[in-house]
């Protein structure tokens, strides 16, 4: 016996249609930032170190800010930090955004292939770094530059690498930007976004079994969290309370992809964080005092085993994706100008003049230092070559510790190449 069909009646009888997110603005025209869900400096909770998760789920929309519009530090969250922390963060993001632009300098020269600058996000990775041990572990994305500048490591070094010279200490193996220095606890870069957040996670896990002391500090952008790799990552911190910080970077805008892509808008970030059980806060990343602070309770949290924070951070990315973008093509040219949580670097400085701790004589001071060293620097790491001139490797290096005893085939190759 056949049933015939009924025809359908009441709601949600038309066509089904698919919800395709978009930024609020394209090219010539101008963005509303409403959808970014601002707080007042000063409004939200600091809830105990060694709360439950339950207890920041009232955080999620809101967004912890110390500095007001006045740039004054407010409320429970404000570091208390003194004026020289404050003056040597105010210098690594400076070290940051100058040595940023001299490398993009230096590919426009052709003198490499490729670079990614944080500008913009500068506070964000000085404020972590300086919150953490030396000796804990950090699993960066691609603008965590500064976390290297903030632990020391040399700028030539890092030069080297980026030129893939023959003093590049990952022999021209990565592609220029992917650092990995294991002695500064900067573990590689991947160019597979996301998997470093499971490979941190692992790695504090691994930390907590051998019941050492060291957490480790994970890092994705709002557009890799798509990946099926975050929620494996969350997944295992949660069960296994891993002593990690699981960073999110939403600076609006993935490759050309606006946030939305990736579900920013219909709900936050940090909103994923609690969902899935762990302590999640919500910080705007343009406010060092802010960032400082968020890091240290994370860092505190995580040492003392009271598990994982996911801290999702607020920012823009002010430049392009890469050297290998135009971001003219798909956001307004007016955007970071326009954008209510302004420029970090910018934001501190007024507060430290506020504070009597600087000044604008000692800010054009440091700037002419700081760009003098990263010259000196650049001089340094070219003369071991670079994309165009100077020494070059050899293809030699495609066959070096890469077996322990090189097979025949591979030992053929290498003659025939007569390296």
């Amino acid at each position: 016996m056949v049933t015939p069909k009924r025809p359908r009646s009441g709601p949600g009888t038309g066509k089904l249609r698919l919800h395709v997110p978009e930024p609020s603005a394209r090219p010539g025209q101008q963005t509303d930032f409403s959808y970014l869900k601002l707080s007042r400096a000063g409004e939200i909770p600091r809830p105990p170190v060694d709360c439950v998760y339950e207890d920041t789920i009232a955080l999620k929309n809101g967004l912890i800010r110390v500095l007001d519009d006045a740039h004054q530090a407010q409320g429970p969250w404000d570091p208390k930090a003194g004026d020289e922390a404050l003056r040597n963060g105010l210098r690594l993001m400076m070290l940051t955004r100058a040595f940023d632009a001299r490398m993009v300098i230096a590919q426009r020269q052709k003198k490499t292939s490729f670079y990614m600058q944080s500008l913009g996000e500068e506070a964000i990775g000085v404020g972590q770094a300086l919150s953490l041990e030396h000796d804990d572990m950090c699993f960066p994305s691609y603008r965590q530059q500064n976390i290297l500048l903030a632990r020391g490591y040399s700028l030539a070094q890092m030069m080297n690498q980026i030129y893939s010279n023959t003093a590049d200490p990952l022999k021209g193996r990565q592609l220029p930007v992917l650092y990995s220095s294991k002695e500064y606890g900067f573990f590689t870069i991947s160019g597979n976004l996301g998997t470093q957040y499971v490979q941190a996670v692992g790695w504090a896990m691994a930390s907590a079994i051998k019941q050492d002391s060291r957490i480790a500090s994970a890092w994705i952008g709002d557009g890799a969290t798509a990946e099926a790799d975050f929620y494996t990552a969350l997944v295992f911190a949660q069960v296994y309370r891993a002593p990690v910080i699981l960073n999110v970077i939403n600076n609006q805008w993935a490759i050309s992809t606006f946030q939305a892509i990736a579900g920013g808008t219909t709900a936050t970030f940090a909103a994923r964080g609690v969902g899935m059980g762990i302590a999640s806060l919500r910080v705007d990343g343009n406010d060092y005092l802010a960032v400082l602070a968020a890091s240290r309770w994370a860092a505190e949290r995580a040492r003392n085993n009271h598990g994982p924070t996911l801290i999702e951070w607020v920012s823009y990315r002010a430049g392009p994706h890469s050297t290998s973008d135009d971001p003219s093509k798909y956001r307004p040219a007016d955007d970071w100008q326009r954008f209510p949580l302004g420029d970090p670097i910018e934001r501190l400085r007024r507060h430290l003049t506020l504070r009597g701790a600087w000044s604008d004589a000692e800010h054009a001071n440091t700037q002419a230092d700081l760009e003098a060293q990263i010259i000196a620097a650049q001089k340094e790491a070219e003369k071991n070559g670079t994309l165009i001139s100077g020494p070059q490797r050899t293809a030699a290096d495609m066959f070096d510790d890469v077996f322990e005893q090189m097979p025949a085939h591979l030992v053929a190759q290498r003659q025939q190449l007569g390296v």
